[in-house]
């Protein structure tokens, strides 16, 4: 039996299907079947197009994506493709992927360099997943399978993890061991709610110490194992701060320092554009300045939360104050305030205890 089965998706050429039955009635009724959904648009004719292959086209398709998102995405499909990339794309089932994923939650998966994998966390896994039902779903939309085995797939349970924040004296504490510390005004910088990627790209040219004011215009980020650097992470990322009175101290110590520096080392100094750069007038690795943080807190005293949670720290004490949501979400650089409203004001032990001190003189009998 030879029948017309839609155009190649890739040529566009016409495609014919043809198939071997014993009977004619089995010929008859595959007939039917198959033309019915022809015409429906969902037949799906026998492909050679493999799991490596539709994982590599989807993510080249991907064009308006940053280089540190291609690469999450490349992260993502890495144990599919080390596992399955031979495969048929026709051929995976929904078992596939259900065992993949219990696999990464257990550990033990290898890399294509030989590297075992720890286990990975159910917030890792479910990315995982998405991604998979993304490339599946293209793959649906181009015509090379008839559907998208993972969309089923369950999501792994993610526990509830509160996101810290340090306290009014956490902060003071911190503000005054970073006075003391060469890379004080990085962590200036972090408690006013600058991200890790901000902290890193922002240049000297960005700050206007005079007017007393900082742009944000640079976002140094990784890549995998690279450090590229984009534009801010939104269009309202971009922007220009004022600087209080301590952070403003602290860059134009920083600024001295830097002189200082590039005076003793003479011709081997870097380009010292960026306000938070080593001796030798480069700039920081994102994941460097995550790590010194941690040696930081600790050495000051101070619980070594990450440093993206200085930032939250940032928001929360904003709120706490009584500052308009709008504003800060304009100091932090959302575009939406119920956004920032959802995930960086929290109430603090300190702030809940207040309130209760104000809810018991309310309801306390005279």
């Amino acid at each position: 039996m030879t029948l017309d089965a839609s155009s190649d998706p890739v040529t566009g050429k016409r495609r014919q299907t043809r198939k071997r039955f014993k009977t004619l009635d089995e010929a008859n009724a595959a007939h039917a079947k198959i033309h019915t959904e022809v015409d429906a648009g969902t037949y799906v004719v026998r492909s050679t197009v493999t799991v490596d292959q539709a994982c590599s086209d989807y993510i080249a398709g991907r064009h308006n994506l940053r280089a540190t998102s291609l690469s999450k995405l490349e992260y993502d499909l890495a144990p599919l493709r080390e596992r399955h990339g031979d495969m048929p794309l026709q051929a995976v089932a929904k078992r596939h992927i259900d065992d993949l994923v219990r696999d990464l939650r257990a550990g033990g998966t290898t890399t294509a360099k030989g590297r075992v994998r720890k286990a990975w966390s159910p917030a890792a896994v479910n990315k995982v997943i998405a991604t998979i039902q993304q490339v599946l779903a293209d793959a649906v939309d181009q015509g090379f399978i008839a559907r998208n085995v993972a969309a089923g797939v369950d999501r792994v349970p993610v526990p509830y993890k509160a996101m810290g924040t340090y306290t009014a004296d956490e902060v003071r504490t911190l503000l005054a061991a970073a006075d003391k510390d060469r890379n004080g005004h990085a962590w200036h910088l972090a408690l006013s709610g600058l991200r890790r990627g901000e902290i890193a790209g922002l240049r000297w040219s960005d700050v206007d110490l005079e007017a007393g004011t900082l742009s944000i215009a640079t976002n140094r980020v990784m890549a995998g194992s690279r450090t590229v650097e984009n534009e801010p992470k939104t269009v309202t990322s971009r922007r220009t701060l004022p600087l209080s009175g301590p952070l403003k101290a602290a860059l134009e110590a920083a600024r001295v320092r830097q002189m200082r520096e590039r005076l003793a080392l003479g011709p081997d100094y870097g380009s010292g554009e960026c306000v938070v750069s080593n001796e030798a007038g480069e700039p920081y690795n994102p994941a460097v300045l995550s790590r010194y943080w941690r040696d930081f807190a600790v050495k000051a005293g101070v619980r070594p939360l990450r440093l993206h949670d200085c930032r939250h720290t940032a928001a929360t004490t904003l709120h706490l104050q009584g500052v308009p949501v709008a504003v800060i979400a304009a100091w932090i650089g959302h575009a939406d305030a119920s956004f920032t409203m959802q995930v960086y004001a929290h109430s603090q032990n300190d702030a809940l205890k207040d309130a209760a001190t104000v809810l018991g003189a309310i309801v306390t009998p005279m």
